[in-house]
């Protein structure tokens, strides 16, 4: 198979995982790294055996064809229109962009340039998400009516040792934490008709607890506590909390109801993880987990212990995707569909009322254990 040249903008601390794992995939190649501090370029340049450049370099290097963003969000837009007016395709982090408006403009450049722009999360590509996905597909679950989601904790203060974007417009827990359930719950259920929400936040500063800057405290502009209610198109309606004001909690990450049964989905920030479900018995229990290449655990997690780690398999589908001509996993029109739902749910929290999608998208296409298996290297 043909290979697509790598570039990577950014090298902070997510860099690792995609030079790491980007080998385990077919069609990728990572040829140089850039970053606007060039001592950090130079440092992942050596530990993965690779080219550093200045980011003017990468983008005029005619052997890279896909350019992975990977810098903080409030600078994904203007780093990925800057990629496309290169005439290179696109691969960001999560979020897409800020604003829907933003979004739409990447949307558009990409297009007048028959340019392809994908987005992480990938995650939704995982095995146990997979295999959640054939359950409901195969009718399991009947039809699915409702359920609910929640990703909450203390926010980043506490381990990140520079957590001030996280605090500010662009980030919080919506936009931070929630494109993994945004992009899951679109993989399993379709896409968001209208979102109404509630937010607040419960202090107005924080107080670093991480080196190296432990004792100072950053100011907290975006809302910490979100409970958004979501309605499908196909008439679904999920409940999503995302907060970083809990010290702790009992929910589980996702539970899908349907008219045969309820579906116990693991934590879409991951891979892998357990999954469950049980009939009109009211009994649950664990379905054994198929044997997807995306769901074997390849890496010993300091908190988690062994799991399923394949970050870059989106990026490694967008390759497959833009050499076969067809529509990527996580492409633009969901990422940008993802971005809507969850500055909705900001923005009825601020009005007060109910907001109604101007985008929408298709389900990706199932990624079976056949699929997955024509990603891998």
């Amino acid at each position: 198979m043909a290979k697509l040249g790598i570039g990577i903008i950014g090298c902070g601390n997510i860099s690792a995982a995609y030079l790491r794992l980007a080998p385990t995939f077919k069609g990728l190649e990572v040829r140089a790294v850039a970053d606007m501090n060039m001592a950090a370029a130079e440092a992942r340049a050596a530990e993965f055996n690779t080219k550093a450049q200045s980011v003017d370099d990468l983008l005029a290097n005619k052997d890279i064809d896909v350019v992975i963003n990977l810098t903080i969000p409030d600078a994904h837009f203007g780093v990925s229109k800057s990629i496309l007016q290169a005439g290179k395709h696109v691969y960001s982090e999560k979020p897409l962009t800020l604003t829907l408006e933003t979004g739409l403009e990447l949307r558009d450049l990409a297009r007048s340039k028959g340019l392809s722009v994908g987005c992480a999360p990938d995650t939704f590509l995982g095995g146990a998400h997979q295999m959640a996905r054939a359950l409901i597909d195969e009718g399991k679950l009947g039809t699915i009516t409702a359920g609910c989601a929640a990703v909450m904790g203390h926010g980043m203060e506490h381990w990140h040792p520079n957590p001030d974007f996280f605090f500010l417009p662009g980030g919080g827990p919506m936009l931070d934490m929630g494109p993994y359930y945004i992009a899951n719950l679109i993989n399993l259920i379709g896409p968001v008709k209208r979102v109404a929400a509630l937010t607040s936040a419960a202090h107005d500063t924080r107080t670093i607890s991480s080196e190296p800057r432990k004792g100072e405290v950053i100011p907290v502009k975006t809302p910490t506590n979100i409970h958004a209610l979501l309605e499908f198109v196909n008439g679904a309606t999920v409940n999503f909390s995302a907060s970083w004001d809990v010290w702790h909690h009992k929910r589980v990450n996702m539970e899908l109801y349907g008219t045969e049964g309820t579906l116990y989905v693991p934590d879409p920030n991951f891979f892998g993880g357990k999954v469950e479900m049980a009939g009109r018995d009211g009994k649950p229990a664990e379905v054994p987990l198929w044997d997807h290449p995306l769901s074997r655990n390849n890496q010993d997690h300091p908190v988690a212990g062994p799991l399923a780690n394949y970050r870059t398999a989106g990026l490694a589908d967008m390759a497959q995707a833009i050499l076969q001509g067809r529509d990527a996993r996580c492409s633009i029109d969901r990422a940008l569909h993802g971005v809507e739902v969850m500055t909705a749910a900001l923005k009825s929290g601020a009005e007060g009322s109910f907001v109604t999608m101007g985008t929408t998208c298709t389900r990706p296409e199932a990624l079976g254990i056949a699929e997955a298996r024509a990603l891998m290297a």
